[in-house]
């Protein structure tokens, strides 16, 4: 789309809530408050205790999560995506401001805020720039295991909460480990203790009822015991007083270059993963609810999303896919589902807030491990590592990066393999030589049973343009060295669905290359937008009319009228296609000897004569003896006036009875029998020979006089008179 229809879009899709409230569905109300409160109920600790995974401070949860359900549900495209702290925008937010400040500082807080304006302007500009289809690159393999890979890490990051040990800020997968190991004996116990019951009662009651969500019931149950038991007063962590109040404009350092410098591989990475993370939910809750989603506006709603809640005290959020499924369960008709459950949030601050304030961050880490757990999907790496190998190994190598290395380069490593594998796929398309299965009814890959010695028939299942042309042109090269006789090259061009100048190149320089062997190129089913390229590069007017075939034709076109059928009679034991069951196999034996053996062609150039030159040598005072060495039907069916037959078989039967004392023009369709036939007659003696230059189809193409017989003349030792009539041009 032109500049000035991005420009045009913009009020439109920025007054997208309009459109959602003018078209608001009566009755969908209650629906929508209940499910909204029913969300609101898991967001709540969620929100929590995303933001400490995060290295923030929870109130910062709680803003994102009012702040980016109300916005990314205004915005967005799905009535049911739900905007908020998710596992994965947390620890991408925390791998990125480790290097920049320490968790907890009034840096790392305003360089949270930063990143997610950042990451949200990102979004918002990929939304109006319509590139939704972007999300489309990262493959799930990179999904698969970097979900994976962050769902490790973040379960790592809980064992300091629920063992209460001191670990270096940033420590990676190894270093705290190791630290663990280290401190083991010093771990608090009650607090080591709250966090596995969280975890056995969130893994236990969806086998009670799915009715109450498992993480409210675990982090209410066990907060509250621990409330009780006065666990605080023996050590338990607990998360502290929170301001109640609306979320709060933040100061953000909107103009340090520096820090955007740094923050912007970041923002980056943030940006497409939440974007990839949040389409991917909205169509899978779609699939279901048979809603159509716009991604361009999806990625509006989620930039949006994170712009607001980066401005209003948040962190970067992304789309959640339980608490969408939990909205979509809940019966939430529109959007407004989800604003409501934001709405929750902010009046539970007002009246929780004290309540929270006792609630241990053992629980809540609890409630992250298990939720982490979750995100490692072995039913779907097992699916990736017996699959395609390639996709094993992006997603081998993208879990061991997110494991190892900062989650941007990860994230970047797992989206450059897939692109490279991508294009080494799509440079390296297939090129099958195919023959007719056993039924003559479809096209199969030849698998070792012997071609055609005149005609290679390819399958070419991949795009011609400037990646693959190389190894498409090599392949095609090995299929013809492999029967050095084939001189006619047809190809099927179903699955080309581009070409571009490269392309077109590289047929030219095959069509050549056939030409010098006296053969040719054709092609069938030719898409359209190729026979576009092909014409408006100008290659259409390089070929001649019969070149593009029609694919139920194509064979019967080229068996009938192209290739040589003295190859198939004479040469040739295969029967490749279904036409060749209509030709006789020639065994050329004598009463009772065995079969003659076909002579080689010489190695030594056979003499040639022109049609031309042979017309007027005709006409001349010592005309030449024209013997035409074709089959008598072809003879029949039209011959030079005033030719004899000699049938090649007859020749190869018997020594020849020719007169020596005459020059001996040899005639056949296209100038191999006849090739042949000098090649025997010059060993019985024979030295005035010479052959037709492209036999009786270069006499046609030049429109000469051609003679009809109804049987074959006998041999003659003079030449009959032929008509005095010009060549006709």
């Amino acid at each position: 789309m032109p500049m000035l229809g991005y420009l045009r879009s913009v009020p439109i899709l920025l007054g997208h809530p309009a459109h959602l409230l003018r078209q608001y569905p009566r009755g969908a109300l209650r629906d929508d408050l209940l499910a909204g409160i029913t969300v609101g109920l898991v967001l709540l600790p969620q929100a929590l205790a995303f933001s400490l995974l995060a290295g923030l401070p929870p109130v910062m949860g709680l803003y994102a999560a009012i702040v980016a359900s109300m916005v990314g549900a205004l915005w967005g495209s799905s009535s049911h995506l739900h905007s908020g702290p998710t596992n994965t925008a947390s620890i991408i937010t925390l791998s990125v401001l480790l290097p920049i400040a320490a968790p907890g500082t009034p840096e790392f807080v305003a360089a949270a805020g930063l990143i997610a304006v950042m990451a949200g302007a990102i979004r918002v500009l990929m939304g109006l720039a319509r590139l939704g289809l972007l999300v489309n690159f990262v493959s799930d393999s990179v999904a698969v295991g970097f979900t994976a890979g962050a769902g490790l890490l973040i379960m790592s990051n809980q064992i300091e909460p629920l063992l209460r040990i001191d670990l270096p800020p940033g420590a990676g997968l190894l270093e705290t480990l190791l630290g663990a190991a280290r401190q083991l004996g010093t771990a608090h116990l009650p607090s080591l203790l709250i966090g596995l019951a969280t975890i056995v009662i969130i893994s236990l009651w969806p086998r009670v009822t799915r009715q109450v969500p498992a993480v409210l019931v675990g982090v209410t149950a066990v907060g509250l015991a621990s409330y009780l038991l006065g666990l605080e007063g023996r050590g338990v962590a607990v998360l502290g007083a929170l301001p109640a109040g609306l979320p709060p404009l933040a100061s953000l350092p909107l103009f340090n270059l520096e820090l955007i410098g740094h923050l912007a591989n970041g923002a980056l990475a943030l940006a497409i993963i939440g974007l990839v993370e949040a389409v991917a939910i909205a169509r899978a809750v779609a699939s279901h609810s048979r809603q159509r989603l716009d991604s361009n506006q999806e990625f509006i709603g989620q930039g949006l999303a994170n712009i607001a809640a980066g401005f209003f005290s948040g962190y970067p959020c992304s789309g959640s896919f339980n608490r969408s499924a939990l909205s979509y369960q809940a019966g939430a008709k529109t959007a407004l589902g989800n604003v409501f459950s934001g709405l929750f949030v902010l009046a539970a601050t007002f009246v929780l807030a004290p309540l929270i304030a006792h609630l241990p961050r053992a629980v809540l880490a609890g409630a992250l491990a298990i939720t982490a757990w979750s995100m490692v999907d072995l039913s779907a790496m097992r699916r990736l590592w017996r699959g395609d190998p390639g996709d094993a190994l992006i997603m081998s190598v993208t879990l061991v990066a997110t494991l190892l290395l900062p989650l941007q380069f990860a994230i970047l490593i797992g989206v450059l393999m897939s692109l490279g594998y991508y294009l080494l796929r799509t440079s390296a398309p297939r090129v099958v030589a195919v023959l007719p299965d056993a039924d003559f009814k479809h096209w199969a890959p030849h698998n070792g049973r012997p071609q055609c010695p005149q005609l290679a028939v390819v399958d070419i299942l991949g795009d011609l343009y400037f990646g693959a042309v190389n190894h498409v042109e090599e392949t095609l090269n090995e299929i013809l060295a492999a029967t050095p006789g084939q001189r006619f090259l047809l190809l099927r061009m179903h699955s080309v669905q581009h070409i571009d100048i490269s392309g077109i190149r590289m047929l030219e320089n095959l069509r050549q290359q056939l030409r010098e062997r006296g053969g040719e190129l054709y092609f069938t089913r030719v898409r359209e937008p190729v026979q576009e390229r092909m014409r408006a590069t100008g290659f259409v007017e390089q070929l001649n009319s019969g070149q593009v075939l029609d694919e139920d034709s194509a064979i019967d076109t080229l068996f009938y009228r192209v290739i040589d059928p003295a190859v198939c009679v004479y040469e040739c034991e295969r029967r490749a296609f279904l036409e060749c069951h209509s030709l006789p196999k020639r065994t050329l034996e004598g009463a009772g000897a065995p079969p003659i053996p076909l002579l080689p062609l010489e190695a030594r150039p056979v003499p040639t004569i022109a049609p031309t030159e042979l017309w007027a040598a005709l006409h001349g005072t010592a005309p030449p003896l024209v013997v035409d060495v074709r089959e008598p039907r072809e003879f029949r069916n039209g011959h030079i006036p005033g030719a004899t037959l000699l049938p090649l078989p007859a020749l190869l039967s018997e020594p020849a009875t020719l007169p020596r004392e005459r020059r001996l023009v040899l005639v056949c369709r296209s100038g191999r029998r006849s090739t042949r036939a000098a090649a025997l007659l010059a060993a019985q003696g024979y030295s005035n020979l010479s052959v037709l230059a492209g036999g009786l189809l270069a006499w046609e193409a030049q429109n000469l006089l051609t003679a009809l017989g109804d049987g074959p003349d006998q041999l003659e030792h003079a030449l009959a008179p032929v008509s005095a009539r010009a060549p006709r041009r």
